[in-house]
């Protein structure tokens, strides 16, 4: 994915904010037809209903309003985001297992715990495979 800087400056600021519990939202990027990486165009937040340092939950209606304002704008859901507050920026299983309802969609991960801190990576999971897919940071 390509991402400004103060997309992930976003990322950040949202997991610190909400730290110790986990954050969690949704990236929409451009649309593309061609294997290029996706451009990451805006940020959404969203609320953590588990309000958990060890998971996240979106309430239903609000994801919806959220991919509904995405789609408005003409753009995709090109990522859903997450903070880890006491691992390393690495889905857990819980988060491989929510991935299956969501095939091709990146998940970033925003690490604040550990000595790189804040560390954010993206990965793509596909049943029990996660492979890491590489953030480029790009011009806004």
């Amino acid at each position: 994915m390509l991402i400004a800087r103060a997309l992930i400056d976003e990322l950040i600021a949202h997991a610190s904010e909400e730290a110790p519990n986990e954050c969690c939202g949704v990236v929409a990027v451009e649309p593309t037809s061609s294997s290029a990486p996706a451009r990451a165009v805006s940020v959404h937040p969203a609320v953590n209903t588990a309000a958990s340092p060890l998971k996240f939950e979106v309430d239903g209606r609000e994801l919806l309003g959220l991919l509904d304002a995405i789609d408005q704008e003409g753009l995709e859901l090109g990522a859903i985001y997450h903070s880890h507050t006491r691992t390393q920026p690495y889905p857990s299983q819980t988060d491989i297992n929510f991935a299956a309802n969501w095939p091709g969609v990146e998940w970033i991960i925003v690490g604040l715990c550990g000595p790189e801190a804040p560390l954010v990576r993206s990965y793509l999971i596909d049943g029990p495979r996660v492979a890491e897919v590489a953030i480029a940071e790009t011009a806004m």
